[in-house]
């Protein structure tokens, strides 16, 4: 039997759908009078699914909505650790880590983004190997799972080990995002610590890569936005997500861009910026033809799912596969063997992965394989 420590960050993601940057400090209830919805409780349910090997682990779960919560009436034997207070705080993640190593845990699993995985190196550093699920707004770290089912997988190679013994574990990344940098349209990262994980880099994602801003790249990402505006349709509504090659596209168009956000491009004219899911669903009822523009996340090749969840499974029921575009420098996608999604909907996830032309140069494009 394996002790296993679960840590679920309850307000973790919320900002997404909600235009958000993050909820840091007190910024989780800005989102919750914005509408949003708890991500965490779904993506640890869809975690704890996939687990494999239930019957031989022994789960130490932090209090209530932490925690407890989600492994009642799964079948799994659980064991609450720590107390907690109605309003959960970083101090509440640190201080039960703690606990958690204290009492045994030989693998610490934390759903959350950036932030929880710095309270986390905070509590245990490279005491503790880790699984880290992924449901912030911001999931750079090379620390995190590709989604919950790659770290339910990462869970069951712990468990099965390697001929009985203790699991082989690699350092990986934690990256420090100033979030108040973020909110104000500046991605500002730097190294803050290492994690360690159980080695199976097939199901971990790679930490965000800054864009290069080489002469050949920017011009390459004008040859993008040349083909692209060259091809707009004056009748269809575009949203552009975040990123310099899209944003290359505005500027083609001599129209500002949110660099972190989601703007709205109608006829040559900016009708909307840094646009939540409800603003971008009021848009679907006035413009039937719709067009989203995405770019993927340099280092790791995620086009969806990280940064732009904004763009809501509900956004894209409603736009239709066939009508997301993926733009893209050939220098971005020269280390990724394939693109990748995560929306937090399986469905959507489906729907979204196979073959799909990414724009690289005018009138040039490539072929990449979308994978869950």
């Amino acid at each position: 039997m394996k002790t296993l420590g679960l840590i679920v960050n309850p307000i973790a993601g919320m900002g997404g759908s909600v235009g958000l940057k993050g909820t840091d400090g007190e910024l989780y209830k800005e989102a919750l009078n914005l509408g949003a919805d708890p991500v965490t409780p779904r993506r640890t349910a869809a975690f704890l699914a996939h687990l494999e090997h239930r019957d031989e682990i022994r789960v130490l779960a932090a209090a209530g909505e932490m925690g407890a919560r989600h492994v009642e009436g799964t079948g799994i034997d659980f064991t609450v650790v720590g107390e907690i207070s109605d309003q959960t705080s970083p101090a509440d993640t640190r201080r039960i880590a703690r606990q958690m190593m204290d009492r045994g845990a030989e693998l610490l699993i934390f759903v959350g983004g950036d932030g929880t995985a710095r309270d986390i190196y905070d509590a245990v550093g490279c005491q503790l190997p880790v699984v880290a699920v992924p449901a912030g707004v911001k999931v750079y770290s090379s620390a995190f799972a590709l989604n919950p089912r790659a770290a339910a997988d990462l869970v069951d190679a712990f468990v099965e080990g390697r001929g009985g013994g203790t699991p082989p574990v690699t350092e990986h990344e934690v990256l420090d995002i100033d979030e108040e940098a973020f909110r104000q349209d500046r991605l500002a990262s730097k190294h803050y610590g290492y994690l360690l994980v159980p080695y199976a880099q097939r199901h971990l994602q790679h930490g965000k890569v800054a864009s290069s801003g080489s002469a050949s790249v920017e011009e390459a990402k004008k040859e993008i936005a040349a083909s692209v505006v060259e091809a707009m349709d004056d009748e269809t509504l575009y949203l552009l997500g975040p990123g310099t090659t899209v944003r290359a596209i505005t500027e083609a168009l001599e129209l500002p861009k949110t660099l972190l956000g989601v703007d709205a491009v109608h006829d040559g004219e900016l009708i909307g910026e840094d646009l939540n899911e409800r603003a971008i669903l009021d848009l679907f009822q006035e413009h039937k033809k719709r067009v989203i523009i995405v770019t993927p996340l340099g280092g790791n090749g995620f086009i969806l799912g990280r940064g732009n969840k904004q763009f809501t499974p509900q956004v894209l029921k409603e736009t239709g596969a066939d009508h997301v575009r993926v733009v893209a420098t050939r220098q971005k996608l020269q280390p990724l063997d394939c693109l990748r999604v995560d929306t937090g909907d399986v469905e959507v996830d489906e729907m979204l992965s196979g073959w799909r032309t990414v724009t690289v140069g005018y009138h040039e494009s490539r072929m990449m394989k979308v994978e869950m």
